[in-house]
């Protein structure tokens, strides 16, 4: 595993910062101190507080895509690639509970990078949505509403990021399996 750098240092900070104040709110004052430096000694890491969230951001959201087309590309049943979907999200999350918490809230300050951020999210919900189409063509899935199937599944995974710093013994394993248990067992067939 590498050490983490001064920039990765200032990048988590910055990632709890906006979780717990948005990151509107954040200045890059705020961040000098809660890091115990000059503000202007930030700039020797970083550009803005504007590339912070972009790294933030997009990093998480290049996880995401790169997990979901191993998925999306997968032999397995549609539901088992749900499952991994379950899982996909709740390493993720597990991993990076603040930076999920900027990807979630603080997206639409992106500014430059939104148009990218937007089309990885858009590719990332259409390939889910293409899952539980097949798995309902196929009678893997029950026939509903697959865009209300996908919003109840993602509107739960987005939130772990404020449920999971709550549980001190979590096992990742078992939660994605409780996870997949009560999201998908309910539309299985």
């Amino acid at each position: 595993m590498k050490s983490e750098t001064r920039k990765d240092e200032i990048i988590n900070t910055a990632a709890k910062l906006f979780k717990e104040k948005g990151y509107s709110a954040v200045t890059m004052r705020d961040l000098a101190t809660a890091m115990g430096m000059k503000a202007a000694s930030l700039y020797n890491h970083i550009n803005s507080k504007q590339d912070i969230l972009k790294v933030i951001i997009i990093c998480i959201a290049e996880e995401f895509t790169n997990g979901m087309d191993i998925i999306i590309s997968s032999e397995e049943s549609n539901i088992d690639k749900l499952k991994k979907i379950v899982s996909l999200h709740v390493d993720i999350t597990s991993h990076n509970t603040s930076g999920m918490a900027s990807l979630n809230n603080d997206w639409m300050h992106l500014e430059d990078h939104l148009e990218y951020y937007l089309k990885l999210r858009n590719e990332y919900e259409a390939n889910f949505l293409k899952i539980i189409k097949t798995g309902i063509t196929t009678s893997e899935i029950k026939n509903s509403n697959p865009e209300i199937i996908m919003f109840s599944m993602l509107t739960t995974l987005r939130s772990l990021y404020l449920w999971i710093p709550k549980k001190e013994d979590l096992n990742a394993n078992d939660l994605a399996n409780g996870l997949s248990q009560v999201l998908i067992d309910g539309i299985n067939n």
